[in-house]
C-alpha cells in the first residue's frame, strides 16, 4: 500500500521558490540584512549632575548596595551625520576622530582570551597608530575593553554621551605606567587615544557615535571620578550643547578602525591650532534598525601615544 504525503508537504511543493523558502523557515528568526545607512535623528543620553551639587562619581565594580553612580542623566533627540563616503574629511587634529579603512585581517581570531588579544592584536594596533597618527613615534598600550551585546556579557556598549579619559587622568596614565620615564615624557606631546573596531560587521545594532571636538566648548565636559578598587581615575560626562556636531559611520566592517582622541597635550596650549583631544561619544539605537538585527561586538584598545 502506498502512504499519501504529509500535506504540508505536497501544499509546500505546489507554491513559488519564494513562498516556499518563506515556509521553510517560518519558525526560524533569521537575522536581517539592512544596514542603516546616510543622515538621520536619534536619541542620546546625556550628563545630569548630581542634585545635591556634589562632585560626580561613579564606581566601576559593581556595588554590593547597588549604589553605583550619584548622578543622572536625560535623553534628548539630535541629528547625526553619516560620514560613510566622507571619512577624509575628518581628522584627530581637528575633530579627535579618525578613520582608517581597508587594513587587513588580524592575526587574532576569536578575541575572547585575553593573552591572545596582547600577544596578536596590540602590535597591529601599535603599528596602526604609529603609520596613521602624525608625529607619534611611541605608543604604549595600557588595556583594552570587549562589548557584546548580550544579556550575559561582561560588558555591554555604553549607551551614554562620554570620554573615556581628562587630561588628569591621562596624566596619571603617563606616571602610573611609565613611572621611570614620566616626567620627561610629559614635557613633550602626550595623546591618550581609544583604538575602536567592530568584530562582527558590518555594524547592524548599536552603532557608534562620536562627537567632532571641534563643536565642543571647554565648559561641555564633567569631571566625574572613576572609582576602582585600587585607585581613582577621571572620565568626562558631557553637558549638553545644542551646536555639538555628531556623526557616525555607517555599516562599520571588520577593516576599518576608528581612532577616538580622549586627550591631546597639544590642544591645551595657549593658542594652538589643535582643535582636537577630546571627543564625546556614545552607543545609540538607530530607529530603523530591524528588530532581529544581529547584536553589535566590538574591541576598544586604549594607549599612550608620545611624539613628537
Amino acid at each position: 500500500m502506498t502512504t499519501a504525503a504529509p500535506q504540508y508537504a505536497t501544499a509546500a511543493h505546489n507554491l513559488s521558490q519564494s513562498a516556499r523558502a518563506e515556509a521553510e523557515y517560518a519558525n526560524v528568526a533569521q537575522p536581517s540584512t539592512f544596514i542603516p545607512r546616510g543622515d538621520t535623528i536619534v536619541t542620546l543620553n546625556y550628563f545630569r549632575p548630581p542634585e545635591d551639587g556634589s562632585a560626580p562619581y561613579n564606581y566601576v565594580e559593581k556595588q554590593a548596595d547597588g549604589h553605583q553612580r550619584n548622578f543622572g542623566d536625560f535623553d534628548i533627540q539630535l541629528p547625526i551625520r553619516d560620514i560613510r563616503g566622507r571619512e577624509n574629511e575628518f581628522s584627530l587634529d581637528k575633530d579627535a576622530f579618525q578613520v582608517a579603512s581597508g587594513l587587513p585581517e588580524s592575526a587574532e581570531k576569536d578575541f575572547v582570551d585575553d593573552a591572545s588579544i596582547k600577544e596578536k592584536y596590540y602590535p597591529e594596533v601599535e603599528k596602526l597608530i604609529l603609520d596613521n597618527v602624525e608625529g607619534s613615534n611611541r605608543v604604549f598600550i595600557f588595556d583594552h575593553t570587549i562589548r557584546r551585546s548580550n544579556p550575559n556579557a561582561p560588558r555591554a556598549p555604553v549607551t551614554r554621551v562620554h570620554i573615556d579619559q581628562t587630561k588628569k587622568s591621562a596624566t596619571a596614565r603617563v606616571h602610573h605606567h611609565l613611572p621611570d620615564e614620566a616626567e620627561k615624557l610629559l614635557q613633550g606631546r602626550y595623546r591618550l587615544i581609544n583604538v575602536w573596531r567592530p568584530l562582527n560587521g558590518p555594524v547592524q545594532g548599536s552603532p557608534l557615535a562620536f562627537a567632532s571636538s571641534s563643536s565642543l566648548k571647554d565648559e561641555d565636559l564633567i569631571p566625574i571620578e572613576h572609582r576602582y578598587p585600587d585607585r581613582t581615575g577621571e572620565t568626562a560626562g558631557i553637558r549638553y550643547n545644542e551646536g555639538q556636531k555628531w556623526h557616525y559611520l555607517s555599516g562599520m566592517r571588520n577593516d576599518e578602525r576608528l581612532f577616538l582622541e580622549c586627550f591631546d597635550s597639544e590642544a591645551t596650549k595657549p593658542g594652538t591650532k589643535v582643535l582636537g583631544g577630546r571627543v564625546p561619544h556614545t552607543a545609540f539605537q538607530d530607529p530603523r534598525t530591524p528588530k532581529n538585527a544581529v547584536g553589535r561586538e566590538s574591541i576598544e584598545v586604549r594607549a599612550l601615544v608620545f611624539g613628537p
